[in-house]
């Protein structure tokens, strides 16, 4: 029996047939109400925070405001959120002179006008001064000194200086907070260098509470939600979103309590059983995630960190992802690049970097590191793919291919394969 499946590519999808020796299991995250009208959701969402006052009573005239923003690597809807908090702000009587938006680009590259236009709409773009988050310059930062737990608090400077900061986001599963959103967009977003490499360094990696789905417990949770806090985040909306990226809730308000609530709407949609583990898997990614393999090879290492790993040890992931952008353009991604392409093997890697900790950015070699010394990866149709060799994966031109490569590895063709549609919106829990 011939099994048909179809998974993101880019802006558009693939459709493959399995091998007829091979049996397929479809896993998808839970079907959820979509909101009918996002403008009245956003402004219900305002008029009614959770655990504060309205963004009305917390602004002043005279105050200055920093308003954080995702950037193109998140799908957060950016384009209705802003515009809806300038609105509160300049009914509050704060000046558009006294309001900065901040793009949270972490350690990714700077954002083009195109992206910006794209996330704020060109009413927005013209009117407001727009400024992207400049982690390794460090006129732009400002030291809070360290956690309980060591961690060195440098977050943007403008942010900081702010009499009111405000972050947009969307809450959906993430490798290190269990759960992205809330804090996050201004303390990994916004934050300096230091700061993002001590939270994406081995020690916090090999952690057990660094999970994916895991809230509590999770050093990485606790250290975003302190530098958040003493950078002064009094406000956030966020939300949560389907597998088509069509939002499901938007809630606004205190930052700890507004997460929390959009936690436990996330865990019901994207929070799926499956039976057992499996010999390969299939991880969908999509635009915009699949433009560079620094993000898109996230889709393999969320179903290998899963509560269990989906697929058996020495089994194989299959990643479907154009990236036209190599490995990533910005400098977290190409040290990334460099350090898998100059690893002999990945264990080696991993004691090197367990050695000598991660620069920014090559805490994702990190990861991959541990995926690939488990597991092969397949990259399906990438646009680089002497690239994806050198970074220690095997590139494949079709669907095709990589099944017969993925029997090739494991040395037989009867294979149980489960197929993820949007890997990074789906966390299977085997039961």
């Amino acid at each position: 029996m011939h099994q048909t499946f179809r998974v993101p590519f880019g802006k558009g999808e693939i459709a493959f047939t399995l091998p007829s020796e091979m049996e397929g299991s479809l896993v998808a995250p839970r079907s959820a109400e979509l909101i009918k009208d996002m403008k009245q959701a956003v402004s219900d969402a305002l008029a009614h925070p959770v655990d504060s006052a309205t963004l009305r009573a917390l602004a002043k005239s005279g105050q200055k405001v920093c308003i954080l923003f995702t950037d193109s690597t998140r799908s957060s809807p950016d384009h209705q959120l802003v515009p809806a908090l300038l609105e509160e702000l300049e009914s509050a009587g704060v000046r558009p002179e006294d309001i900065l938006l901040l793009c949270a680009t972490g350690m990714h590259r700077p954002s083009t006008v195109e992206e910006k236009l794209i996330k704020l709409g060109k009413r927005v773009h013209e009117k407001y001064r727009i400024l992207d988050h400049e982690p390794m310059n460090p006129d732009k930062l400002v030291h809070l000194g360290f956690t309980k737990d060591g961690v060195p608090l440098t977050v943007n400077k403008f942010a900081f200086e702010a009499d009111l900061v405000i972050a947009t986001g969307i809450v959906e599963p993430h490798q290190y907070a269990g759960y992205s959103g809330g804090s996050k967009t201004l303390a990994i977003g916004a934050g300096g260098e230091k700061l993002i490499a001590f939270t994406h360094a081995p020690r916090m990696i090999d952690h057990p509470g660094t999970r994916l789905g895991s809230i509590d417990g999770n050093p990485f949770q606790e250290a975003v939600k302190e530098a958040s806090r003493l950078a002064g985040l009094r406000f956030i909306i966020n939300v949560v979103q389907n597998e088509e990226k069509r939002p499901i809730s938007v809630l606004a308000g205190e930052p700890s309590a507004t997460f929390l609530k959009l936690v436990e709407i996330a865990r019901r949609v994207y929070e799926v059983p499956i039976p057992r583990r499996y010999d390969v898997a299939v991880a969908g990614v999509g635009f915009p995630k699949d433009v560079n393999l620094y993000q898109a090879t996230r889709a393999a290492s969320y179903l290998f960190f899963a509560p269990t790993c989906v697929v058996k040890e020495k089994g194989v992931f299959i990643l479907p992802a154009p990236t036209p952008e190599g490995a990533g353009k910005g400098l977290g991604e190409q040290a990334f690049y460099e350090e898998m392409r100059g690893a002999p093997d990945m264990p080696a890697l991993l004691a090197k970097l367990r050695r000598t900790g991660c620069p920014p950015g090559a805490q994702r070699a990190f990861v991959m590191a541990k995926v690939l010394e488990k597991t092969s990866v397949i990259v399906v149709g990438s646009e680089t793919p002497d690239l994806v060799r050198q970074m220690k994966m095997t590139s494949a031109s079709t669907m095709e291919e990589a099944f017969e490569l993925a029997a090739h590895y494991l040395g037989r063709k009867d294979l149980d394969v489960l197929v993820v549609p949007h890997a990074m919106l789906t966390l299977p829990v085997v039961s």
